[in-house]
């Protein structure tokens, strides 16, 4: 196949007129800019950037966008810690293939934004009674097999969720997350590493979902002695509570527990991070440890604001993820992430000279650390073309210079002027919609009235 674009985005800037040949697998043969569209087997009048990687994803929290917005106004906190609660109902009623469904349409509209590539935080292990399945990753399997259906890149994370708290054991709520050792989140893992052999585009990574969940003994021996050969996710630091909770039980802040107790490296991605002080954002940014951020998920949690700005000074890596998909842009995600910046501080200059050209790159090049892929090269011969195409046809791209290109694009537009997206060679979205977003969608209506949750 020999795809042809009127611009590709590479690391030291814009080529125009992009031939890009590929073969059965959707592997890069050759890039030859200035190239003649006629020998091209698909031609497209767009602009490629490489594929948008979304680095945090809970893909069952997509059937309930939206529910968690009518407030009581009686007398209690409306905050993270009552929208879980909202969350638990719909985690306690998803089926497997309920779950598939729900996933497969979360999938399919991510890369109808422009998402090649997600990380699947997979909590959700257990039956609806709590009781571990005969395949103990069957629900990362269904997954896996949604991922594979709509085409989008998988790292499946299997979660180690043991506790309901500090000290706490689990709550009846929580009873589908749970792994009551060690040895049975091992079990999980290599069920679900069992399960992306069945898919081209899987791969895995292992997780804890935070420290509260997780027994500090069982934590360091997860870090140190399991899979060190590749990403490592956590949620940490989200709300105030789990700080001052934290300390209280473990007689230290979350972070600052991390960095006292174990070897951090890049390998690790802390998912959220809102509640840092200094020495824990220079703490961080010292071991190369790369944080993960979900603003559109932070800003309708009431999460708080990570403080970027001091952990860029030092250098510190950044991704973006969807979260609980209350948003699927990563246009929105990159935003929101520099506004909350710019309000907080009063400046504008968040991500230094060339704001879009940097954003992109830290959502990319840290995105892929996220998924085990230290590749560097935005599109590479003997790599897999995997782009987000943006139209040519909006006027503020038409008149747009190289240099003021992908500023237009961050800034100024929306999830319209998206030609569509290229995984591992193909079209899997084009013109708003995905090459199978009928089916995808009539199988989420009809879980959504089974499950009558909407």
């Amino acid at each position: 196949m020999k795809f042809h674009f009127r611009r590709l985005l590479q690391n030291s800037g814009w080529l125009s007129d992009v031939a890009v040949s590929t073969d059965a697998a959707g592997i890069i043969g050759s890039i030859e800019d200035n190239a003649p569209k006629n020998d091209c087997d698909e031609i497209s009048d767009g602009c490629a950037l490489p594929g948008f990687q979304n680095a945090h994803s809970h893909s069952f929290q997509y059937a309930m966008a939206g529910l968690a917005e009518n407030h009581s106004g009686e007398n209690q906190a409306d905050n993270f810690w009552s929208w879980r609660n909202a969350m638990y109902k719909i985690a306690l009623s998803v089926n497997p293939d309920q779950l598939e469904a729900i996933a497969a349409l979360a999938y399919a509209e991510m890369l109808r934004h422009g998402y090649t590539n997600v990380a699947e935080f997979h909590y959700l292990h257990n039956d609806i009674s709590g009781v571990p399945y005969i395949n103990r990753g069957e629900m990362g399997a269904r997954l896996i097999s949604a991922a594979k259906r709509t085409g989008i890149n998988i790292t499946l994370v299997p979660i180690f969720y043991q506790m309901g708290g500090f000290g706490k054991p689990p709550e009846k709520t929580q009873r589908r997350f749970i792994s009551k050792t060690k040895e049975e989140y091992a079990e999980l893992f290599d069920a679900s590493a069992k399960a992306c052999e069945n898919y081209e585009g899987a791969n895995i990574g292992v997780g804890i979902h935070s420290l509260r969940a997780v027994e500090a003994a069982d934590i360091k021996e997860v870090v140190l002695n399991f899979a060190q050969d590749m990403p490592f996710h956590i949620h940490i630091a989200e709300q105030k509570q789990e700080i001052s909770d934290s300390i209280v039980f473990l007689g230290k802040r979350p972070v600052e527990w991390m960095l006292e107790n174990l070897q951090l490296s890049e390998r690790f991605h802390f998912v959220h991070a809102t509640h840092v002080n200094d020495d824990e954002i220079y703490g961080l940014a010292d071991m190369k440890v790369n944080v993960v951020l979900c603003p559109t998920t932070e800003g309708n949690l009431g999460d708080g604001i990570f403080p970027l700005g001091d952990f860029q000074e030092r250098s510190g890596a950044w991704s973006i993820g969807t979260d609980s998909h209350i948003s699927l842009s990563p246009f929105e995600e990159i935003r929101l992430l520099d506004y909350g910046q710019r309000l907080t501080t009063n400046n504008r200059n968040t991500f230094g000279e060339r704001s879009g050209a940097f954003a992109i790159d830290q959502a990319l090049i840290t995105g892929r650390k996220a998924m085990n892929n230290f590749e560097k090269e935005y599109f590479k011969i003997g790599a897999p073309l995997n782009a987000c195409i943006i139209s040519s046809a909006h006027p503020l791209i038409q008149t747009s210079t190289d240099e003021s290109l992908l500023n237009t694009m961050i800034y100024s537009l929306d999830e319209t002027s998206q030609e569509g997206t290229i995984v591992n060679g193909q079209w899997r979205s084009r013109n708003g919609r995905h090459e199978q977003q009928d089916e995808f969608s009539a199988d989420f209506i009809r879980v959504m009235r089974e499950l009558d949750f909407r």
